[in-house]
């Protein structure tokens, strides 16, 4: 049976997914819901958090023609959600709107402690009886799965059964993403891998390690070289899935040698009329 979260189809079938930042916007959506990336982030970490804004750009992401033309339910792209609170603020209530809504996975900031990355997943999962598989970590969201359900086009039966996370959940549909963005995260991080199933993948967060090293946005610095190169080796070593932030046309081909396969992309607006006009003007 086809994915209905297109992000992990795709990492599923060993392949490199693609995805992009979106702000939670329907206009912003609207650009988006022809593209060919494989998922959208929209970013409620350092955007205003709205969830009625948010349900709009949900609504307008989704393409009838793409849908039929495909024959699958599956979203093209697959939405996902950055929430507002860091991993040390135990923050569920925000994913819990989201998933509400719809999204079909949530990018939790600043995980630096393997508490704080059991917190991000229960906060994904419905509880479950002691007796089932897949227990731990133990589900905390709350029950309204109404509007979640009929976004992804299921019953409310339907939508409990594929719920849940991936890949704790084999035919889960719900993506969780933490970002490492700390040198405490990436010292914690094979006690979280080890300790924390349902981890879909890891993002790591550059700018603020960054930030944290006293590099600040300067990706190429040796010292983030060096943080990005541990992150790796561990997820490597823990066979979780390791995402990548800001890959461009320049460091495309040594992202994906070095063993990303979640790789984030900015879309590039270009100018053509403008730049030849200014130039022909001799305002260039």
């Amino acid at each position: 049976m086809a994915r209905l979260n297109s992000v992990i189809g795709v990492l599923e079938e060993g392949k490199h997914a693609f995805a992009a930042f979106v702000s939670p916007e329907p206009a912003a959506a609207l650009e988006f819901a022809t593209s060919d990336y494989d998922g959208v982030v929209f970013e409620a970490e350092h955007k205003p958090w709205d969830a009625t804004t948010l349900r709009d750009s949900l609504q307008y992401l989704l393409n009838r023609r793409r849908i039929h033309d495909a024959g699958t339910l599956a979203a093209a792209p697959t939405p996902l959600v950055r929430v507002p609170v860091n991993g040390a603020e135990h923050g569920q209530w925000h994913a819990k709107q989201a998933l509400d809504l719809g999204a079909y996975g949530i990018v939790w900031p600043h995980i630096s402690r393997v508490e704080e990355a059991r917190n991000a997943v229960a906060a994904c999962r419905y509880p479950r009886m002691p007796g089932e598989n897949r227990f731990e970590p133990a589900g905390l969201r709350g029950d309204a799965p109404t509007a979640a359900a009929r976004y992804w086009g299921v019953s409310n039966q339907d939508y409990y059964a594929k719920a849940d996370v991936w890949p704790l959940a084999p035919d889960g549909e719900i993506l969780v993403v933490i970002q490492i963005e700390d040198q405490l995260g990436i010292h914690n991080l094979p006690a979280i891998l080890e300790q924390v199933p349902g981890i879909g993948l890891i993002l790591i967060g550059e700018g603020d390690l960054s930030q944290e090293l006293g590099v600040p946005r300067q990706l190429d610095h040796p010292l983030m070289i060096q943080a990005r190169d541990r992150i790796v080796k561990i997820c490597h070593e823990h066979d979780v899935i390791v995402g990548h932030p800001h890959v461009t046309a320049t460091n495309a081909a040594q992202v994906i040698d070095q063993g990303y396969r979640f790789l984030m992309s900015a879309p590039v607006q270009t100018h053509p009329g403008l730049d030849l006009g200014r130039t022909l003007t001799g305002r260039s």
